[in-house]
Order: structure tokens, then sequence, then C-alpha cells
């Protein structure tokens, strides 16, 4: 979910193992013009037996991670996309952290950062300098995506493993 800008990989929760699993853009769009520029009479439940027109020459890597992402494409039941991370919720987490800095120096340079554009690699950049507020920030991120994870799965439907 952190990773908001997905103009290179993308995500899906696996329903019946848990697993992760990411896929470049170029593997996406490449099993996408192999199911959707190709006519099929008849796909049927098993995507190991559908069949091309033609075949193009790729790598034997590239071709097991197509195969999962058809599987993904045409098996919606079983997967789902996990989405990007709310960016109101995370600058929420930010402007959290920022009222429970200790350092007033500290504390006004992170809320100055919030301000105006780029306000996310301003933020991290300015707790560079500072390792345990750093440390601690990471330790408070971490617990408001667990957050949000949970209620993302909840909004599923599912409840995540403990």
């Amino acid at each position: 979910m952190e990773d908001v800008v997905r103009d290179t990989f993308d995500y899906y929760l696996d329903l019946e193992t848990g697993e992760v699993a990411a896929f470049s853009e170029q593997i996406l769009a490449e099993a996408r013009s192999r199911l959707y520029d190709n006519d099929f009479d008849e796909i049927d439940d098993d995507t190991e037996y559908v069949e091309f027109d033609e075949e193009p020459e790729l790598p034997e890597w590239m071709l097991d991670e197509i195969e999962l992402a058809l599987e993904i494409l045409l098996d919606e039941g079983r997967f789902i996309r996990i989405p990007e991370r709310n960016s109101v919720m995370a600058f929420e987490s930010m402007a959290e952290f920022a009222a429970s800095v200790e350092d007033p120096v500290l504390q006004e340079k992170l809320r100055s950062a919030l301000d105006g554009k780029g306000a996310f690699r301003k933020f991290k950049d300015i707790l560079i300098d500072y390792p345990k507020e750093r440390k601690r920030w990471h330790g408070h991120n971490a617990k408001a995506m667990k957050n949000e994870i949970t209620k993302w799965l909840a909004s599923t439907g599912l409840e995540p493993a403990s």
C-alpha cells in the first residue's frame, strides 16, 4: 500500500494463500495484450490451457510471471488488487507525528514541511538529520499502516492473521 505511485509495479493479494504478488507494469501489459489482443472461442477456468496464435520469444522468467499475471486477470475471485495508501491518511499520520515531537525546532520544521507541494519528501528529508526521531517516525508510520491495512482488509471481508 505504501507504493503510491503505481507506474512501475502493481500488487495483488492471493485470497487462497495470503501471499502478495508483485508485478511490473511491463509484465501486466504483456499479459493484458496476450489476453485482450487474441480472439478466444472460449476461456475455461484453467489458464494453463490458454493458447495464443503466436508466442513471442520472451525470457523464461518473464513467461512464468506472465502466466501468473494471466491467472490474476482471469481468476477475479481469487485475487484482489491492493490499493495505494490513502494520501490523506498518510498526511494525517505525519501531522500527528509532528505534533508528538518534543523538540520545538524540529516540530516547527516538520510542520513547515507539511505545507505546500512535496510535503512527503520534505518531511522525510528533515528526519534524516534526526536519527532517533526518524526511527520513532518509522515505528509511528508502521503502526498507522497496520491500521490502514486492517481497515482495508475488513472492507473486503477479510481478517488479518495475528
